[in-house]
């Protein structure tokens, strides 16, 4: 898979190209990004998630592009597209919602935060992708990697953490003298080995989590019925 990435001017937005070579193929989890394909029609084949696929991914549906086929991803404005490389070994657990595209074959996992987490997050998965391949990542602008270290700790904005280290330890937190508490967003404290990705601004999910703000009913409408995202609103 390769994948060319227009930066636009100003904050008009970016595009991002994605080749995929015969036998390739890649799971897009925001199909409306699609702007643009060029391939076999049959390339393309969109899919009602089951109800585990649904709350591990935060989609109703995602689309499986194969090769030989190339197609361009929207990015919208404020946000900002980054591909990833990941190892077999990876040990990064990430935010699905951030998660816009991913090589087929690559193995998803689970992992439960703590329930300490889960309130703070209003999320009780993180998802460890293993195997190798490529990911593609939504962020509120450019991604910044921080090292963190065994003793000395990295505080983040919880709104603003989109992967770290499946080893590392995590713990809710303000810092700072008492005016300076009173003033921020709750913080990880963060400590272990590796590296975080952080996002520089929290996010708009209007984009990002299209779970909410609709009833059940009206979902499974818009998304089963043909042209259901443009006659259902």
């Amino acid at each position: 898979m390769k994948i060319h990435v227009e930066e636009g001017a100003g904050s008009d937005g970016q595009a991002a190209a994605v080749e995929l070579a015969a036998g390739e193929a890649a799971l897009v989890l925001h199909p409306k990004q699609i702007i643009a394909f060029q391939g076999r029609s049959g390339s393309r084949e969109d899919r009602l998630l089951n109800v585990a696929g649904v709350y591990r991914k935060k989609r109703w549906i995602e689309s499986r592009l194969t090769g030989p086929a190339r197609f361009v991803l929207g990015v919208p404005t404020g946000y900002s597209f980054r591909a990833m490389e990941l190892p077999e070994d990876n040990s990064l657990l990430f935010d699905i919602r951030y998660v816009l595209l991913y090589s087929e074959g690559m193995k998803l996992q689970s992992r439960f935060q703590k329930i300490k987490q889960a309130v703070v997050t209003q999320d009780w998965i993180r998802m460890k992708f293993s195997g190798g391949g490529t990911l593609g990542l939504l962020s509120c602008g450019p991604l910044c990697e921080l090292t963190i270290d065994p003793s000395e700790p990295v505080y983040v904005d919880i709104g603003c953490l989109v992967a770290y280290p499946e080893e590392a330890k995590l713990q809710l937190c303000v810092y700072g003298n008492p005016l300076a508490s009173q003033r921020m967003n709750y913080h990880w404290e963060i400590t272990g080995s590796g590296k975080v990705l952080l996002q520089p601004s929290r996010p708009r999910f209007g984009l990002a989590d299209p779970l909410q703000g609709d009833s059940l009913f009206k979902r499974i409408l818009r998304e089963a019925l043909p042209f259901g995202g443009v006659i259902i609103k």
